[in-house]
């Protein structure tokens, strides 16, 4: 059986003679279907075109976004470097606070080669170096609030102990064995006697409570302080007090004046230290003298 055909005939506007062509219907379909790739691989160039540019536009802008990205990853691993140091410096520091203080035995947290330059490049993964940072701050906190409170405990000690002469001029008995002014009698003086002008203000040689600011009959008017520790010192003879009872006074304060009130043969300072109840040498706790006070 013969191909179908189609007979295609073209006729100018001229005078021309017309021509006419015969087509099969095979040829017919290879024609639409060239017509119909050609379409199709247009449509497809074009798409491909505008979604590589899209592409290249989105890689463009990811590149950009990575590039800050490794400028901050950049900038963080130099805080951390720094907070690493820092963190070193800190724990230095605790640890020779530690030996003021004299926590000897306190073991202060710092792993060696930390805080320098030698970390890894990806900063030993900055989620990890924080969370080391953390614990060690965690850990530095605890070891400074031991610190702290063992500095705290000196500092209270050291104001707590009389270290001043409670006032200036001439001693005339000193502690230990005498015979007594008024028996003539051999006793056990268990204060020292500053001799001064009447009136002169008498300091508190440390910080304190204020026990008694009563009369006594031998020590005329006295002030007794305690100091903590097993500290307390007396202060006896004066003319009038400046203190009451219960009253908190610190080192240099005025708690009365000189005076010779009780037993005394003249104006001066009855000075007593006593350590847990016993009495002991005041001369051992004055570091600034007894004499030339202005």
């Amino acid at each position: 059986m013969g191909l179908k055909h189609h007979t295609v005939i073209i006729v100018p506007h001229s005078r021309a003679r017309f021509r006419k062509f015969r087509i099969t219907n095979r040829q017919v379909a290879v024609a639409i279907g060239t017509v119909a790739f050609l379409l199709v691989a247009s449509a497809f160039t074009t798409w491909s075109y505008f979604t590589i540019k899209i592409d290249e536009g989105e890689l463009a802008l990811l590149g950009e976004e990575n590039e800050e990205l490794r400028q901050v990853n950049q900038g963080f691993e130099t805080s951390i470097r720094k907070l690493q140091k820092q963190l070193v410096d800190f724990e230095d520091r605790t640890r020779q606070l530690a030996i003021v203080a004299g926590l000897d035995g306190l073991t202060v947290s710092q792993e060696t080669g930390v805080g320098g330059t030698d970390i890894p490049a990806s900063v030993a993964a900055p989620a990890t170096a924080l969370d080391d940072m953390l614990d060690r701050a965690d850990l530095l906190v605890g070891d400074l609030e031991a610190v702290t409170s063992q500095l705290d405990e000196r500092f209270r000690l050291i104001s707590s102990t009389p270290a001043i002469a409670p006032v200036k001029g001439l001693l005339t008995s000193g502690y230990g064995w005498r015979r007594d002014p008024y028996t003539g009698e051999r006793a056990l003086h268990q204060a020292i006697d500053i001799s001064t002008a009447p009136g002169k203000p008498v300091l508190a040689a440390a910080d304190a409570i204020v026990v008694k600011a009563e009369r006594n009959g031998r020590l005329g008017k006295a002030v007794y302080l305690s100091h903590g520790y097993g500290l307390t010192t007396r202060y006896a003879h004066l003319s009038r007090f400046n203190v009451t009872p219960g009253q908190r006074v610190k080192r240099g304060d005025t708690i009365g004046y000189v005076g010779n009130t009780g037993r005394a043969t003249g104006y001066h300072l009855h000075y007593e230290v006593r350590l847990d109840g016993r009495p002991v040498n005041p001369l051992g706790y004055i570091l600034d003298g007894t004499s030339n006070r202005s």
